[in-house]
């Protein structure tokens, strides 16, 4: 009987490619338009080389962290990630999986698993909010948070509704009736043993969110009826991001900032910590990879901010670029939903394990007995590899005018 265990997130993507329906799939690793961002993501890591010792390595590997106010067993977290159908336990089990490797929770709006349970398969569980609704219905959901016992708020604004996908559509039925049964049978039946996960629990694919409406048990709109409420609401203003801080009285993250001036908007807005994020390449294709967009943020507002990392983290040493970097932890969303797809509560550990491993094996060719200790001599970065992305100084710097000397011109 082959192992159920894989070696590396990439077999994780083999096996979860081989078991799932084609759309299902195609969901997982899907960006938006030419998937540009997609791509530069995973080679943005590529171009970033490791400085290693000979000698005087280090004998003891430290990955534990505080983080939004965590204890975490490593620099981890899993991001929120909208209807996790690709397995009947979903988020529940991905909750499940972190909390046994000690690492942190999130939980999108657009789950197929209510935050109650969630909660409690992982205490340390961060609930996602989207700009969606009125004010009064973003209260009632963040008051259902509250109540559920999440940790911690992370408010996600990085979507531009990107609609064309050179690689076609994800399956996403608006519910499952005859006409979805019909138009994708011949994909779904050609993978029995996901089928069957399914039959064994009783239970078709929810396709609801249940976190979108203000108390457990009260009728969840579907995935797309949901989106089409977000549509429909105006987009935030800076002034709407401190509004929705102030109504969460703990850790609070805002999710896709990729420039500087963003960055220093949303310390100015109230928030306790920062991803930088092109939303796993389903934003604005075209966007430089996050890794290339961090370290200005990080120098810019790491002294006073939690900084964690988002987009294209596949392995231990990819973590420890990012932290080297400047980030506090990096949030994965692929990697975890392959191993989901893959094996379930036990492939997600898996790459948790794997992402722990790699990073303590890296830890101990730099030299380096804590994670804190990661820093850019422990590089070998490329000449342009960066991309500061909103840093007014540097654009003034280039065009050879000073801050003062532009307000002057302006005046």
């Amino acid at each position: 009987m082959a192992s159920t265990w894989f070696e590396s997130v990439a077999e994780a993507q083999r096996r979860a490619r081989k078991r799932l329906p084609k759309g299902v799939y195609g969901a997982l690793v899907a960006g938006s338009e030419r998937g540009l961002t997609v791509e530069d993501n995973l080679a943005a890591f590529a171009e970033l080389g490791f400085a290693p010792h000979t000698a005087g390595l280090a004998n003891e590997r430290n990955t534990a962290v505080t983080v939004m106010g965590q204890s975490l067993s490593m620099p981890v977290l899993i991001s929120p990630t909208g209807v996790q159908a690709v397995h009947p336990d979903g988020e529940v089990a991905v909750a499940r999986a972190a909390a046994a490797r000690g690492v942190a929770m999130g939980l999108s709006s657009f789950a197929s698993k209510p935050i109650e349970e969630v909660v409690a398969a992982n205490p340390q569980t961060f609930f996602q909010m989207y700009w969606v609704g009125t004010r009064e219905e973003m209260l009632a959901r963040m008051d259902r948070a509250r109540r559920a016992g999440a940790v911690g708020m992370i408010a996600t604004l990085d979507w531009s509704f990107a609609y064309g996908r050179d690689w076609g559509s994800p399956f996403i039925p608006e519910k499952i009736d005859f006409e979805a049964a019909r138009r994708y049978a011949p994909q779904v039946l050609v993978k029995p043993r996901w089928l069957l996960d399914f039959a064994r629990t009783g239970k078709i694919p929810d396709l609801t969110v249940p976190n979108m409406v203000a108390n457990p048990g009260d009728p969840a709109p579907t995935f797309f009826g949901a989106y089409g409420m977000w549509m429909q609401s105006p987009m935030p203003t800076w002034e709407d991001v401190a509004w929705l801080r102030e109504q969460w009285d703990g850790p609070f993250m805002l999710k896709g900032v990729m420039r500087v001036d963003d960055a220093k908007r949303a310390v100015d807005a109230g928030v306790t910590a920062i991803s930088v994020s092109n939303h796993g390449g389903n934003n604005l294709d075209g966007t430089p990879a996050s890794i290339r967009a961090l370290p200005s943020v990080a120098a810019a507002v790491g002294d006073q901010v939690d900084v964690l990392l988002d987009g294209g983290i596949r392995r231990g040493g990819d973590v420890a670029k990012a932290l080297a970097l400047g980030a506090k932890a990096v949030m994965i969303g692929r990697a975890y939903l392959w191993g989901l797809g893959a094996n379930g509560q036990a492939g997600v550990e898996n790459v948790l394990d794997l992402l722990r491993d790699g990073l303590g094996s890296a830890m101990t060719g730099l030299g380096r007995a804590d994670v804190s200790a990661l820093s850019r001599d422990d590089l070998v970065i490329p000449e342009g590899f960066e991309r500061r992305l909103g840093d007014v100084a540097v654009a003034n710097a280039l065009l050879g005018t000073s801050p003062a000397r532009a307000r002057s011109r302006e005046a």
